[in-house]
């Protein structure tokens, strides 16, 4: 399982890796991705897609990376689940809503309705556990 992210502050990295910690515990593998290190065929394999971004500027996807990035799967994920994450400062989660929307478009079924941390992350963040145990359950079904 592949956990893509793009984070400024570090916030979303350590969500990412929380994330990835509660998958683990639940005895499924995951491997962390900085975006600057993934591709656009990261997820071919995957029936779960992971991504996180924080909020950025007037509540958007950070430009640079990420945007280009989820431009590049958006013909490659439809009839996959997506599961996504991340930080934000400011604004009342409106870049998670229009994300999940987006990614809907793209024909992906987004599961637990984009987790999202107000500023500063707690190092044992119970939210990015509880929802890495939730992915690695939903994997283990996919499999019984």
């Amino acid at each position: 399982m592949k956990i893509v992210y793009w984070s400024g502050s570090g916030n979303t990295e350590k969500m990412a890796n929380l994330i990835a910690q509660g998958i683990k515990e639940n005895g499924v593998e995951a491997q962390v991705i900085d975006v600057s290190h993934a591709n656009s065929d990261i997820f071919n394999d995957e029936d779960i897609i992971i991504l996180g971004c924080p909020a950025m500027g007037a509540e958007m996807l950070e430009e640079c990376e990420f945007e280009p990035f989820i431009e590049s799967i958006s013909s490659k994920v439809s009839g996959k689940k997506a599961v996504l994450f991340g930080s934000y400062d400011w604004g009342d989660g409106e870049w998670m809503r229009d994300w999940m929307s987006r990614m809907e478009e793209y024909g992906c079924d987004v599961m637990f309705d984009g987790l999202i941390i107000h500023e500063a992350l707690e190092d044992d963040c119970t939210e990015c556990l509880e929802l890495g145990k939730k992915i690695a359950g939903m994997l283990v079904k996919s499999f019984n």
